[in-house]
């Protein structure tokens, strides 16, 4: 009893905490309601309460996102439990003397009847009232109340319709048809809809949370929902958890119904079959909470790293972050670093110094395939390890013993997963070599190919970078039958199998079918337009100089290092700092108008406009402001050629 009592309570402290957290979002007029009624959590079969009272000191801390996933995962784990489940035979005659699987079979009748309940509450009173209000425009936005709710209608429809009047059917035909295995086998497929609701669940707690604080009428309209006898003195947020909670249950309950079965019952047969996939709809709603999350993670780390396009894909996991030392090799000390170690490669960052749009600029990226890591020992230097891969090699020191080995195994676990996935690779390729024998180079494009199955790889045949469903897709060399990614199979050629017309071909078929060369250029056209190096670029530039661009009311702005390269003669790029090997942003100058400002003693102003877009920079004087209005003058006119009587002075202004 004393376990059971723990257990309980630990859950309510979980969903206090989660309550706490959307409460203390709201206004004060909300909160000072909320805590002079004493809070009721429901035990877990919907059809019954308990109230209890939280305790004041204990506040949830963490901030909104997150918190949740948390509370999603812990009720997960707590509904694994048996404690949660009402005693059996309930509601039984006294001294009834029916078989324990009719007693299971009544309680999931009984629960599934108050989770009708439930989900009429959302849908036909939460959801409708609030929709019939967001039409006049008053509150908040029809579409966001659809975000809220996402598809709770569908699973109303379905719960109400038709699985609990089949589950009643069958209990009313119980002494002649004892089974109900049948009924949740063929109705289980359909609860997959769960998998949509569970992702955008904290999407929706996040929206009620800010239109509470943005719209009073929105807030007041789900605050006197919640004062209804109907709702229990519960929050809407509370509510929505029901949906969550409700697949894992039906797991728990037909594991106890088939342990309770006689070993000769015609339900057996269904009812495992049934419990099986149960378990495949909670497997696929604990995944979606999972993957939710880990794209929730990544972006927040992709937005550290200022999204650059070359960083970004949502197939990559990040495996560990933090600060580290990097010893230098020239002057025998240390600088401080930033490590982001993901499943594919290493990205090794210094923190931005200006930061515009990103807390860390990209030093070095780093394959994971082909990396070492090893220990080193240096009296100079302790806790010190070695990180080589094909592009550099790091001398590393961590702040500790313990910190240095969990960067080792870190690294060493990314190591070996990539070293297991090109073994897999290479696996396949070679019982393709064995089964269904390659082409011979002479019958190159006379012969259609056996292509690879796509099931057969996980990674392009060229360049072995993983393949996803949204960045990296699958594609076939027509030539050789080789599954391969977009940028490999970038090429066509002339095939004599297909009436010599051009089909995509990988870049190793095409070399060998048209004997050209591929230039060494072709890496350009997938680089962002952004990266060019501050440095490089500036010696070969029309004008380059540090100016200042002024915000909106023209009292502040980011001082930084501007560019007008020769070779882009129509875009001005700008830079953080004058070395930095990527600009955080450019500007089409064709089409703008440059107007000259008023001159002050300390301030030498000029303008970019175009329709309503305006810019405003300050140089250092009023000759280098002349020089910049020059040059994007012409620029914007669409202008590449320098003037011939240019002067004879470089065209950086080393101001600094």
């Amino acid at each position: 009893m004393e376990g059971k009592a723990d257990i309980q309570q630990s859950v309510v402290k979980l969903v206090a905490a989660f309550e706490e957290h959307c409460r203390d979002s709201i206004s004060a007029q909300r909160d000072k309601q909320a805590g002079s009624q004493s809070q009721q959590l429901p035990t877990f079969p919907a059809s019954q309460s308990c109230s209890l009272t939280r305790e004041e000191n204990e506040k949830d801390q963490q901030g909104r996102r997150g918190l949740s996933f948390k509370c999603l995962r812990s009720l997960r784990y707590k509904i694994c439990e048996d404690n949660w489940r009402r005693p059996q035979g309930l509601g039984l005659e006294p001294g009834s003397q029916e078989p324990e699987e009719k007693k299971i079979a009544l309680e999931l009748l009984e629960t599934e009847q108050a989770y009708v309940n439930r989900l009429h509450l959302l849908d036909q009173v939460f959801y409708t009232e609030l929709m019939k209000e967001a039409k006049t425009g008053k509150t908040v936005p029809e579409e966001v109340v659809k975000m809220i709710f996402s598809n709770i209608s569908s699973i109303y429809q379905f719960h109400a319709e038709f699985f609990l009047p089949e589950l009643q059917k069958r209990m009313e035909d119980w002494n002649r048809n004892p089974r109900i295995g049948d009924v949740i086998q063929k109705l289980a497929p359909f609860l997959k809809m769960y998998g949509e609701y569970v992702k955008n669940f904290d999407k929706a707690v996040e929206l009620i949370t800010a239109w509470s604080e943005k719209s009073p009428p929105f807030q007041e309209l789900i605050a006197d929902i919640q004062k209804r006898k109907v709702c229990a003195n519960l929050t809407l947020q509370h509510h929505m958890l029901e949906p969550v909670q409700r697949i894992p249950r039906y797991e728990l309950l037909l594991k106890d119904y088939v342990r309770k079965l006689p070993p000769q019952s015609p339900d057996r047969g269904d009812a495992e079959k049934a419990l099986e996939m149960i378990f495949m709809v909670a497997k696929h709603s604990n995944a979606a909470i999972a993957e939710m999350e880990r794209l929730q993670n990544l972006w927040v780390v992709y937005q550290r790293l200022g999204l650059e396009n070359d960083i970004v894909d949502p197939s990559n996991e990040l495996i560990k972050e933090g600060p580290i030392q990097k010893i230098s090799t020239r002057n025998n000390s240390t600088s401080e670093k930033y490590l982001f170690l993901f499943n594919n490669m290493l990205l090794y960052c210094v923190p931005k110094v200006i930061q515009v749009g990103a807390e860390f600029q990209v030093h070095l990226r780093m394959d994971v395939e082909g990396m070492k890591v090893r220990e080193l020992k240096d009296t100079e230097f302790p806790h010190t390890f070695l990180v080589s891969g094909k592009q550099r090699t790091l001398e590393l020191q961590a702040r500790s013993a313990e910190e240095m080995n969990d960067w080792i195994k870190a690294f060493q676990d990314a190591i070996d997963r990539k070293e297991k996935r090109s073994e897999t690779f290479k696996a396949a390729v070679h019982g393709l070599d064995t089964d269904t024998p390659a082409l011979k180079t002479e019958e190159l494009g006379r012969r259609a190919p056996q292509w690879v199955r796509d099931n057969l790889v996980t990674m392009c045949m060229r360049c072995k970078e993983p393949f996803n469903a949204i960045t990296r897709r699958r594609h076939h060399c027509r030539a050789c039958g080789y599954v391969v990614c977009a940028r490999c199979s970038d090429y066509k050629a002339e095939l004599q199998y297909d009436g010599n017309r051009p089909n995509r071909v990988c870049q190793e078929c095409f070399i060998f079918l048209t004997g050209h060369t591929v230039l060494e250029d072709r890496e350009g056209k997938y680089k962002g337009i952004l990266e060019k190096g501050a440095a490089e670029v500036s010696s070969r530039s029309l004008l380059c100089s540090s100016l200042q661009l002024l915000d909106k009311n023209g009292k502040g702005g980011t001082r930084g290092w501007f560019v007008i390269p020769q070779d882009d003669p129509l875009v001005l790029y700008i830079y953080a700092a004058p070395q930095d090997v990527r600009a955080h942003t450019s500007i089409p100058l064709l089409g703008y108008q440059v107007r000259d400002m008023a001159q002050s003693e300390s301030r030498h102003l000029f303008q970019l406009a175009q329709s309503r877009q305006v810019f405003t920079f300050m140089a250092d004087t009023e000759e280098l402001k002349q020089r910049w209005m020059k040059a994007m003058a012409r620029s914007a006119a669409g202008i590449t050629h320098p003037e011939e009587e240019e002067e004879d002075a470089g065209p950086c202004d080393e101001a600094e």
